[in-house]
This record gives structure tokens, sequence and C-alpha cells, in this order.
């Protein structure tokens, strides 16, 4: 039986304002209308709620999630897969947090000292693929998953420092653009944006130049990437995002 929208904003434990406003975004429009003109929310409506507020709290935007659903190859069972990923990653990353921080509370209580490197080892050899997968999954693609999977669990210390210099290097190149009064749409702010695209096919994950595009898109949508990238250098999120843009946009035919 069909919901109204009163309904659904219930079981849902959202507001009624946050449905209508999915419905003007058409990120989730109701496939019935009562005879007085009223929202009616089916069984598949509900379904696709449910993914909505999946991908809302795994750091998405609204416009994210509408081109996500709206692509002829969605599978929903692809997307639970890989949000279900997605969320072991996270709780593995704040376990491992977690006990970094009972570490130093223990050292706090017993009166020891914690070594130098002992202090930082959390934080040591961190994926930086960990939060692009987010974007990079966004069509329900798991085999791109799986060979990501594959290659990162072989990876040794070395190779996690070899990527690690990759990435920074395309960074700092960015920023020296930037710091330089350059545009992020001429050619050599373009050719390391390709750079770090290369950098993704090569250690991590099949990338085109629209999820690329996207992943830019999260770099100033996304609050721990901006942090992240702006820390570098300030304005350096939205200079990378708009890099990442018009390398897209050049290889489009």
């Amino acid at each position: 039986m069909a919901l109204t929208v009163s309904q659904v904003a219930r079981l849902a434990r959202i507001s009624v304002r946050t449905l209508h406003h999915y419905d003007a975004l058409e990120l989730l429009c109701p496939s019935e209308r009562s005879d007085a003109g009223y929202r009616l929310y089916s069984r598949a409506d509900l379904q696709r709620l449910q993914q909505v507020l999946f991908f809302r709290e795994l750091g998405f935007p609204l416009e994210e999630i509408r081109r996500i659903l709206g692509n002829p190859d969605f599978d929903l069972r692809a997307a639970l897969l890989m949000q279900r990923q997605l969320l072991d990653e996270r709780a593995e990353r704040l376990d491992a947090l977690r006990h970094a921080v009972d570490a130093a509370l223990a050292s706090i209580d017993q009166g020891t000292q914690m070594s130098n490197e002992k202090m930082f080892e959390a934080f040591e050899g961190v994926d930086p693929s960990r939060y692009e997968a987010e974007v990079v999954e966004r069509w329900g693609n798991t085999e791109a998953y799986r060979v990501s999977k594959q290659r990162t669990a072989k990876y040794r210390q070395e190779e996690w420092r070899r990527i690690k210099e990759e990435s920074d290097g395309v960074f700092q190149g960015l920023a020296a653009l930037l710091e330089a009064g350059r545009a992020p749409t001429e050619r050599e702010a373009m050719d390391l944006a390709e750079a770090h695209r290369q950098h993704l096919i090569r250690w991590f994950y099949p990338c085109t130049p629209d999820f690329h595009r996207a992943l830019g898109e999260m770099y100033v949508s996304d609050s721990r990437f901006t942090e992240n990238i702006d820390g570098k250098k300030p304005g350096l999120s939205l200079f990378t995002r708009d890099a990442f843009v018009a390398n897209a946009a050049r290889q489009s035919p």
C-alpha cells in the first residue's frame, strides 16, 4: 500500500520538508498521487529513499546522489555492497584511531612515555584511496572495488611510500601553480590532473575522466577532503577541483 508523505517522514525519521525538498530536486519523486493530489510513495520509492539516506551518511552531496541513482546502469545490490565496503573501511580507520587514543591515555595513567614513533603509528601508511573510493563506486561498479582490493592487499610499506610520494608530488605541483597565480585551466595544471588520474589507475582502480571530475567535486563538497588539501595550501582544494574538471572536459569527444 502506498504511503503518504507524513507516514514516510515518520518511518524514515526525517522531516516532511526534507521529502518535499528531495521531490523539488527530482532526487525522490513519489510515483503516485492521490485523487486529492497528495504525494504517495511506493515500495520502490522507499528503496530509493533508503539509498539517498545511505549516500548522505557517507558524505555524498545531493547532486551526486541524483546522478548516481539516475544512471541507467545503477544496480541496487551493487550499491549496497559498495556502501558496506565504505562503512567497513571507515570502521577500520576509526578502530585504529581509538586504539591510538587508548594507548595515549594509558601512557598518561601509567606515567610512561610513548616513543615518538608509537605516538604517530596510527597515521602511518594510511591508504590514500580510502575516501577516494567513495566516488569511484558511485555507479555500482563492484568490479573496480574488487580490483582495488586485490591490488592494495599486496602492497607493502615500500609501495605505500611510493604511492604517497607520487600523490604528494601532484599536489605540490598544483600548489606551486596556485602560488604563482596560474589558472587551473592552463595546460600544466591539466597535465598534473591527468597525472593524478593515471596514478589512481596505476595503483588502485579504473578511473575515467568522469569519475575523476566527480572526485574533484568531492574535494570541495566534503569537509574531510577540503581541510586536508587546504592544509597544504589555502584554496588548493578548489584549484584542484577546477583542474580535474578542465582535464575531464578536454578529453570529452
